[in-house]
């Protein structure tokens, strides 16, 4: 699918404002040095994860079961974070009926659980998780703010796979989206705290 972007441009002299069509790849290499677009939207470096994440049209049901689980004053926080995030596809590939029931104020602790298992406390890029399981011979492991463990290990020359407790394994599909307090890793399935 090839993307535009209208934009206005000034005239030389005239100061007339003329919208400009063009692809979003150029208008894309127009942003600001370490801003990614993610869910059509720019993901700016200097914002924090919820700000940027509430913007991404790819993670709207994530930013509604953030909210619902009262997690978004955490994760706008200092950090820093590596959220592992899974689009809306992801949480569409869960049974149905799933995050409608996950959302209601009764399971909020479930909820909270597993949201909490998509985080990890510190800044996560992908070649510093690359150079961890290179040094773990094939395998690396992080501590999730739920308390379990996420384990990764490459598919291919550069795809990092996320596996849960549970056997699920997701692909990190957009790397390295830096936020003010930390790193957005977006994934397409939602993982599962054991």
């Amino acid at each position: 699918m090839n993307k535009v972007i209208r934009i206005a441009v000034f005239a030389a002299g005239a100061g007339l404002a003329a919208p400009v069509v063009m692809p979003m790849a150029f208008a894309q290499s127009m942003m600001a040095p370490n801003t990614v677009s993610v869910g059509g939207m720019a993901m700016y470096p200097n914002k924090t994860i919820v700000a940027n994440a509430v913007n991404s049209q790819d993670h709207t049901t994530l930013v509604a079961a953030v909210k619902a689980a009262g997690l978004a004053g955490a994760l706008s926080g200092p950090g820093p974070f590596t959220v592992f995030a899974p689009t809306n596809e992801a949480f569409g590939l869960l049974p149905p009926g799933t995050v409608g029931t996950l959302v209601k104020p009764e399971n909020k602790a479930t909820l909270t659980k597993i949201l909490t298992y998509h985080v990890v406390s510190g800044d996560y890029p992908t070649t510093k998780i690359r150079a961890m399981i290179i040094a773990g011979n094939g395998k690396a492991e992080l501590k999730t703010l739920e308390g379990g463990t996420l384990s990764f290990m490459m598919n291919g020359s550069s795809n990092i796979v996320v596996t849960d407790e549970k056997g699920g394994m997701a692909d990190i599909t957009i790397a390295d989206v830096t936020q003010s307090n930390g790193v957005i890793q977006v994934i397409d399935k939602v993982l599962m705290p054991g």
